[in-house]
């Protein structure tokens, strides 16, 4: 998760709290990529901004800068008593990002802002549509996140893929919520793990790093592990693990030493806000 916090400070400066705090006279002065652009937007009056999150997500491959985009816009369109959907806010915040990342996807907005398990298609001119799978599904594994402790620029890795090589892995998002909607777990861990060939395929970035060459070969080796990938563009940041339940001890214990392990779960949860 991400949180924002914003209140009115009672001063004439603008005050930016996250790994660093600033302290300027305009937004148009923030560093915080995410903090000038929304203030900007909204032409927002000086105010104390905090960031927060549960998990180190600095170039982490999990959408952080989305998740934090969403948060923020929908902090400040409730301190400002703008009413926006789920849906127009997570427009927003792709067309904000896209100012300062450009290669940003529309998998990371509408995925972070829009709470649920589902499947999004993207239509060129139209709104995302989405269908919903029963998250009931994700229950029968363990699941975790493995920090490789690498970070990286997702723009130097994406201005590497070839784009008709990334083209394969569409064909596998049919079979994928087949797979799912049928119950089949064999088939859902197969398919994931040839979207992970696919993917890795796409660019030599993605496992450049002789730490994730590493840990790819040991996950791929080891039994308890059922699928297995890199979220986000690849060449740093989190393994996504599904595991066999009832194997923490023994996923703790196997790979504790290589980086740090979270476990995490699937929730209906997408942005929300709360004033206080």
């Amino acid at each position: 998760y991400t949180y924002i916090t914003i209140h009115d400070n009672h001063t004439d400066k603008y005050i930016i709290n996250y790994s660093k705090k600033e302290e300027v006279d305009t937004a148009a002065e923030i560093k915080n990529d995410v903090a000038r652009e929304v203030l900007v937007h909204f032409q927002t009056g000086p105010v104390t901004v905090t960031f927060n999150t549960d998990i180190l997500s600095e170039g982490s491959g999990l959408a952080a800068s989305s998740a934090y985009t969403i948060a923020i816009i929908k902090a400040v369109s409730m301190y400002q008593q703008i009413n926006l959907s789920d849906f127009e806010i997570c427009r927003l915040a792709l067309e904000l990002e896209r100012h300062f990342n450009p290669l940003t996807g529309y998998q990371d907005t509408y995925g972070s802002g829009i709470g649920g398990f589902k499947r999004i298609d993207f239509h060129k001119g139209h709104r995302p549509s989405f269908r919903y799978l029963d998250v009931a599904f994700l229950e029968k594994y363990d699941i975790y996140l493995f920090n490789t402790g690498i970070k990286r620029s997702s723009t130097t890795v994406l201005q590497d893929v070839d784009i008709d090589k990334s083209r394969d892995l569409l064909p596998l998002v049919d079979e994928m919520e087949s797979a799912i909607e049928a119950g089949n777990n064999q088939k859902f861990e197969d398919i994931f793990n040839q979207g992970w060939q696919r993917k890795k395929a796409t660019s030599s970035l993605i496992t450049e790093h002789p730490k994730i060459k590493q840990m790819d070969d040991l996950f791929a080796h080891t039994n308890m592990i059922k699928a297995v990938k890199i979220s986000g563009a690849g060449g740093g940041g989190y393994f996504l693990l599904f595991c066999e339940q009832g194997t923490e001890t023994a996923i703790y214990n196997t790979f504790g030493q290589h980086g740090k392990i979270t476990k995490i779960k699937a929730t209906p949860a997408g942005v929300a806000g709360i004033e206080v």
